[in-house]
């Protein structure tokens, strides 16, 4: 797995967290547009220099991609947050954040040629016409969508549109002969930022955020409220993973658990000028415990979260040391689609602190340094991790908090590293099982579409014959796992991806924890175990 790791994982996690955290709103040039576009002898030269190129040059060259190349390599000697948006990226990147799209609200995958519907996203346009897992979309507007050439794009493409606007699809449903004829109305289908919400036990709520998008606030108010109606007293906020996004929203999950003017952060950018963000009197959930789970892919927002609940004595954090991010991005269109991120001032905790980890040696370094927990044994023990005295804080309540490179937890849950969990887990986050599990569903699609999640939990069991066929995959696309000690695990994994693909997310979540190290440490806490 350590091959797996070294290769895949960075690039997953540091493309997410590279986006980090930033403010929505576009600066406003307007009021001095000589200060920033007037004439400048550095950016003369550099606007000659693209001249020359496009004119003079013996080749053609197209010279868009030398801007980006340019782009690209002023920001990366600035910091590994201020990144490039490109104009093929910018529309999904700020949907993403937006937290919606307009489009006819499905998940699928290109199989076999042609667009297999994973599922119909709740409450979308194509589930209120009857839309559902295993159905194949043939065509849309009498333009097939079938065949090798059909890229995703392209589907995506013919799928979305304006709001409020039809299209007519031709779908093939496995069982029956003739093509379904559906109108789907296209229109705002939600991207969730809440992953899921259930009560862990009769008293101690849960709920995982994935990001923090525009939408989060109000999704994570109405996931709270729900809980206290089911009597939870106590919570837990799982950040795992969590890259993060808005600062605003990271606030205002911050303030559903302080108290009115307690301190949530305070920002700093080049010329010293430093802006409060205090709680306000609307928290939801301002008593009761709250444990906070993190760990190495936390990042920004999610760091500001969990710092501003240990600062002032609210709440437990759990897990491991998060990545360490304390700046602040802001987004800037560049007129041609394309925008820059660009770092505009820096984070700091209410005791003081900045989590963010020194950049001085170039993006490469910073990023392998999350490799190097690896290897220096900060995934096993907390004694491990390196902390300065000079960054030592103390919170108001008495507790020792160190900046210079994340959050520390008060509960530290070790990461299990043996090989055969490794491989396990990173074929679930990449999507491997979710594929196996879509073609193990299509051959009994009829069975598991009529199954009630009460009929689900009691009938389904994953086989080892199953096992077998999985490890079978893995070994068809060179990934070769072992499941001697692990088998167990794997039979639940498999069964969560399952779940998620005929109930949805939130039940995926429960099974992934129903054994999960970190969360049976809380139970154990909140029934002072």
């Amino acid at each position: 797995m350590a091959g797996y790791q070294k290769k895949y994982l960075p690039i997953f996690f540091c493309v997410a967290v590279a986006l980090g955290i930033y403010i929505g709103s576009q600066f406003n040039y307007s009021n001095n547009p000589t200060n920033i576009l007037g004439g400048n002898s550095k950016k003369e030269k550099l606007n000659r220099l693209i001249d020359y190129i496009d004119y003079e040059y013996v080749d053609s060259i197209n010279t868009d991609s030398i801007v980006e190349v340019t782009v690209n390599g002023i920001l990366e000697n600035l910091d590994p947050h201020s990144v490039y948006i490109p104009p093929s990226e910018l529309q999904q990147v700020n949907e993403s954040m937006k937290g919606d799209f307009v489009g006819i609200g499905i998940s699928f995958y290109n199989f076999k040629d042609s667009i297999a519907v994973i599922q119909a996203i709740p409450g979308g346009p194509s589930e209120k016409v009857g839309i559902r897992g295993g159905d194949r979309i043939v065509a849309a507007d009498g333009q097939a969508l079938t065949g090798a050439i059909v890229a995703d794009d392209s589907i995506t493409n013919q799928l979305k549109g304006q709001a409020n606007t039809k299209v007519a699809l031709k779908v093939k449903r496995p069982g029956i002969k003739d093509l379904l004829d559906f109108t789907v109305t296209r229109s705002v289908v939600p991207l969730k930022s809440v992953d899921a919400s259930y009560m862990a036990t009769d008293t101690l709520g849960y709920i995982k955020i994935n990001r923090f998008a525009e939408s989060t606030p109000q999704e994570f108010e109405k996931a709270i409220l729900s809980l206290k109606r089911k009597g939870a007293k106590e919570l837990i906020l799982d950040l795992r993973g969590n890259p993060g996004g808005y600062i605003s929203a990271a606030e205002q999950i911050a303030d559903q658990f302080l108290e009115e003017d307690k301190l949530i952060l305070f920002t700093k950018n080049k010329t010293g000028k430093i802006e409060n963000a205090y709680a306000t009197d609307a928290g939801e959930f301002e008593q009761g415990n709250v444990y906070v789970l993190i760990n190495e892919n936390s990042a920004s927002a999610s760091e500001i979260v969990a710092g501003a609940l240990q600062d002032n004595d609210r709440g437990i954090i759990v897990g491991r040391r998060s990545f360490g991010k304390g700046l602040v991005q802001r987004e800037m269109e560049l007129g041609d689609g394309s925008a820059v991120r660009l770092t505009i001032a820096r984070y700091y905790t209410p005791t003081g602190r900045s989590i963010q980890r020194p950049y001085a040696d170039g993006n490469k370094a910073y990023y392998e340094d999350y490799l190097s927990r690896y290897k220096n044994g900060e995934m096993q023990s907390v004694d491990s991790i390196t902390v300065a005295d000079s960054l030592r804080y103390v919170t108001p309540g008495g507790k020792v908090v160190y900046g210079g490179g994340g959050i520390i937890p008060d509960v530290f849950i070790p990461k299990d590293t043996n090989y055969e969990k490794e491989a396990i887990t990173y074929a679930l986050r990449a999507g491997y099982m979710s594929r196996f599990i879509f073609e193990l569903i299509e051959k009994r699609r009829p069975y598991y579409n009529s199954l009630s999640l009460e009929a689900f939990t009691e009938e389904v069991v994953i086989s080892d014959l199953n096992i077998q066929g999985f490890v079978d995959y893995m070994n068809l696309r060179n990934l070769k796992i072992r499941v001697k000690d692990y088998k167990n695990d794997l039979k639940r994994y498999l069964k969560a991806v399952m779940a998620q693909q005929l109930f949805g997310n939130t039940v995926f979540e429960k099974l992934i924890n129903d054994e999960d190290a970190a969360i049976q440490k809380i139970i154990a806490l909140s029934r002072n175990e």
